[in-house]
């Protein structure tokens, strides 16, 4: 994951003009200054207010999940991502990193299946929950052949700080 969630999300604004002449002339602002993407653009626009129709151009960012931002465009999801909690920010941003890169929180959430030391406990622990396994079958079922077909089908298991986010491919 490229979020640094200790780094407050920042970018560094210029524009196409400057950049072009020889200039890197421009600012950082934060972007928790901004409630959301029009307030932000507004504030690049007056940064470069000696330009008539400035065509703005992030050169550098910081704090920003990959997919949000790129040199000539940012999502106005940033905003909204910004309002997130660490938990949900790694939840989105894994889901986007192995799912769909487009991928907004609430498809996230709503893939989203739970989390698990291996993928062997995330098999039996759903198993258990959808089925009663006699006992005396316990030790005759192969979880990681379980969790073979599980990721053959409906699930995509995500390794991330010591543990699987499982989501459902929905």
């Amino acid at each position: 994951m490229n979020t640094a969630t200790t780094t407050r999300a920042a970018v560094y604004v210029g524009t196409y003009a400057k950049y072009n002449s020889g200039s890197i002339e421009g600012a950082w602002l934060d972007l928790e200054d901004y409630s959301d993407k029009e307030t932000f653009l507004a504030a690049c626009e007056e940064l470069h207010k000696d330009e008539a129709d400035p065509e703005l151009m992030f050169q550098d960012w910081e704090g920003i999940p990959d997919g949000m931002i790129s040199e000539s465009h940012i999502d106005s999801e940033v905003f909204a991502w910004l309002d997130l909690d660490d938990d949900e920010r790694e939840l989105l941003q894994a889901y986007r990193d192995n799912i769909d890169s487009d991928g907004t929180l609430d498809q996230a959430q709503e893939a989203f299946s739970g989390r698990a030391s291996s993928k062997e406990d995330f098999a039996e622990d759903l198993l258990r929950q959808c089925y009663t396994i006699p006992r005396e079958l316990e030790n005759y079922i192969d979880w990681s052949s379980v969790v073979r077909d599980l990721e053959c089908g409906d699930y995509t298991f995500v390794y991330e700080g010591g543990e699987y986010i499982v989501f459902r491919n929905v």
